[in-house]
């Protein structure tokens, strides 16, 4: 084999090591999946889709009302919407969710969630405990019923992006 030819096969081997370093870093410290199990998303995200999820985000900045979060427990992990931050007043009346006595709007919510959302609170939000509901409100497992508040350090990151399936392709809202 020529010296030419020696130095061209280890550059190659050398870009091969650095891009699996470099996945290595970014799915470690930056990037995972996740699959959602289950209805409680729907109709944002399905059963069986598998989303990215950025885990460094919340070491930078918080939690945001809104943000599609994963939870971690431990026995197992759950995909959820934030809808209240720390000292949040939260209260569902007549199907309107409100918080600290402000109707809010609920874009990414269809005619039948918001209609299945069953009166609920008042509650205060515990300071570094957040509120998270399902989209899915009539069969979601949430801090209404039996996920409790959440603490911070049991979000472990922000859905970016669903990445299967394919044709589902496309940023979380």
């Amino acid at each position: 084999m020529s010296e030419q030819a020696k130095n061209e096969w280890l550059e190659w081997i050398k870009a091969i090591v650095v891009a699996i370093a470099l996945a290595f870093i970014l799915r470690t410290f930056f990037f995972a999946t996740s699959i959602v199990e289950g209805a409680s998303m729907d109709p944002t995200l399905e059963n069986g889709e598998r989303v990215m999820f950025n885990k460094i985000i919340y070491y930078i900045d918080e939690p945001e009302r809104g943000d599609i979060v994963i939870i971690e427990r431990p026995v197992k992990s759950y995909v959820k919407r934030i809808i209240g931050q720390p000292g949040d007043k939260i209260e569902i009346r007549n199907h309107a969710l409100y918080i600290n006595g402000n109707k809010q709007t609920q874009n990414y919510l269809n005619q039948a969630a918001i209609e299945a959302t069953r009166d609920f609170g008042p509650v205060e939000v515990p300071e570094n405990k957040y509120f998270v509901m399902g989209d899915n409100r009539s069969i979601s497992k949430d801090s209404r019923n039996g996920l409790g508040f959440v603490e911070e350090k049991e979000i472990i990151g922000r859905t970016e992006l669903i990445i299967y399936p394919l044709n589902e392709l496309g940023l979380t809202k």
